[in-house]
This record gives C-alpha cells, structure tokens and sequence, in this order.
C-alpha cells in the first residue's frame, strides 16, 4: 500500500460577489426569499471565512446612471467604510454594462456610436469606483459583444473595438488592471472572445499587455467544450491567470454556477490542484467564487453553497498536498494509466490504495 506524503500547501484568501446570495428568480418563475441587505452580506462573508468581496458597479452603487458623479464617489466610500468595518478587501469592481438598454446590440462593439461612447464612459466611472474601494482590478465579461446573427457584425471590427476601448481604459488610469472574464455564450448566441485564448491574445494587442489579463470561471470553460484546469494552466503559462471564478457545471448547458465541485469532483481536484502546484495565489490573486443558492433553499440557510464551496476547496488542496508522487511518477514512468486512474480515485474517496 503506497503511503502519501504530505507538502507544505499554500495559502488562499477567497471572495464572492453578493449576486451569490439571491431570491431564486428565474426565467420560469418568481424569486422564493427575500432580498438580504448588502451590509448583511458583507458581515456574513465575515462570519463564514472570507477575505473579501466582488462587486459590479452598480452593486456598490445602485441607479448609478441616474446619479452624479459626486453622488456616486459618496456611495462607494459608504461601501468601503462597510468593507473596512469588517476587515474585508474588495477584490475588484466590474461594469455590468448588459442591463442596460443602450446596450441591448453590444456595449463596445454595439453597432451605433453613441451607445458604445455610453459603454466607454460608464467603464470609466467603474474605474472611479474601484479606486474608491482601493482596488486597481477591473473584471471585464463581454457579455453582450458578439451577436445573435453573425451577418449583424464584422467579427474583425468588433475585435478592435474592443481593443481600442481597453486602450481607453488603460490610458484613464495607469494603475488599472483589465482581467477579461471569457464566456463562448449566453446572452448572445456567439460571443467575440469565447475562450482564454482569445482573451490573452487581445490582451496582448493593447497598448500594455503588462496590465491586461484574465479571469477564468470554471463553468465558462465548460460551457466551450474545455476543461477548466487546462485553461488555468494556459493563463497561467503566460503569467495572466490573475483571478478564478470557481464552480461547477453539467454540461453544455445554461451557466449553472453550480457549488464548487457537487458536479464533478475529480474536475475540481484537478483544478485545485493545477492552482496549488504552479503558486497562484502567491501574488495576491484571489480565489473567487461565483456559485448560485439553489432555488429550493430556505432564506435562512441561503448561503451554505459558498461556505460548502470553500470548504470543498480546502479539503480538495489536502487531497493535493497528500498526493503520492512518488508512486504518480512511477505509474507514469510505466505508462501504466489505468492503474494511475484507480489511484487517484481511490485517494479522493479516501479508500486504501
């Protein structure tokens, strides 16, 4: 029986946004709980172990667009004051630029000017905003670049719109940094930057690579066919994986956002296991969550799935730490893989080997 030998494991510091907490609307029905009060998250995200939160703009600031710029400089320095109160740090802020109706058609690459000079101007004030909450990350999902008629867009033009607009961005502030979340679909049919590697690679085409990288979301992968722990570990060849949104998916769905390895737990081991061994985190990057509560959970225990998902990464980064490697690397040395695949699952279930 092979012994596993236990390693010095890292050490993780973890976020959630407060859209993780929600009523359980959905497209086929009505929410099922009640609406919880920001400073309530922010005090349960305290309670249960975290180090920090993730916001969109107008989660800092809600009706942001009906307001003046003072009015929201006053807003976000009352979140950060919450932030502080509890000893949490805001992991970034991020413009939620798809419910707005100027940017029904696309925000960057929106075929009409004046809607993506809308796009560009409402990402500043997001950058306003996370300078306020003593951040310099600005997550970007391109949720609606891309289109429902691939006749409706030049795929070419669009890519440089959006090019030009992070150009924009990078030029307002000298200390931001743009993660790009990738997603292949849903809301639009195709997306313009469907994969990580379309994300580092438009990153590179700005005008300081240095400060453009990306953010991978376990869910987002798989919705294109690819697996999770690959896609990190190509961000992180290029020294670009400066964030993940870890979840779980069924398949070529909907985005499910499902807990944090209750799909497919030898995925999740494989990813934790790809964060643990090449040092993310030692640079101050965040393992975040992005989960849904199931629409079936009372109000009061609306927000085990995020303390279940960080839990089912600690015990996943012992799994790692403990991993015989010794008798990995003899089995692959023997080319002997059927015999690596019982192994490994025998060390995730816990059973003798």
């Amino acid at each position: 029986m092979a012994k596993s030998k236990s390693k010095a494991k890292g050490k993780y510091r973890f976020s959630f946004g407060p859209w993780n907490i929600d009523e359980g609307a959905d497209p086929f029905g009505p929410p099922v709980r009640n609406p919880i009060a920001q400073s309530k998250k922010i005090k349960m995200a305290k309670q249960m172990g975290f180090d920090g939160m993730q916001f969109h703009d107008d989660d800092v600031v809600p009706d942001l667009d009906t307001k003046s710029h003072a009015q929201i400089m006053k807003e976000a320095k009352r979140v950060k004051r919450m932030l502080d109160n509890e000893g949490l740090k805001a992991e970034f802020v991020a413009p939620r630029l798809w419910f707005s109706p100027r940017t029904i058609d696309g925000a960057y690459t929106n075929n009409k000017a004046r809607d993506r000079k809308y796009a560009i101007e409402r990402t500043k004030v997001c950058i306003d905003i996370n300078n306020v909450l003593n951040t310099s990350w600005m997550v970007v999902w391109l949720a609606r670049e891309g289109s429902y008629i691939r006749e409706s867009k030049n795929p070419r033009i669009e890519v440089l719109q959006i090019r030009d607009a992070f150009n924009a961005f990078l030029e307002y502030d000298p200390k931001l940094r743009i993660l790009i979340e990738p997603k292949p679909n849903e809301p639009v049919d195709s997306a313009i930057i469907p994969t990580i590697g379309h994300a580092i690679g438009l990153g590179y085409m700005t005008c300081d690579p240095s400060r453009v990288g990306c953010l991978v979301e376990t869910a987002h992968s798989i919705l294109a066919g690819l697996d999770p722990s690959d896609d990190m570990a190509y961000g992180l060849a290029h020294d670009k994986l400066w964030s993940v949104h870890l979840n779980d998916q069924g398949g070529l769905k909907f985005d499910q956002d499902k807990s944090f390895g209750s799909y497919n737990l030898r995925r999740a081991f494989n990813q934790v296991r790809v964060l643990e061994e090449y040092g993310y985190g030692r640079k101050g990057e965040w393992v975040g969550l992005d989960v849904k509560t199931m629409r079936t959970q009372k109000q009061a225990v609306s927000a085990k799935h995020l303390a279940n998902s960080r839990q089912t990464f600690l015990f996943l980064l012992e799994k790692v730490c403990t991993l015989d490697r010794d008798l990995e690397a003899q089995l692959i040395d023997a080319r002997d893989y059927e015999e690596l695949d019982r192994y490994i699952l025998c060390h995730l279930m816990g059973l003798k080997y």
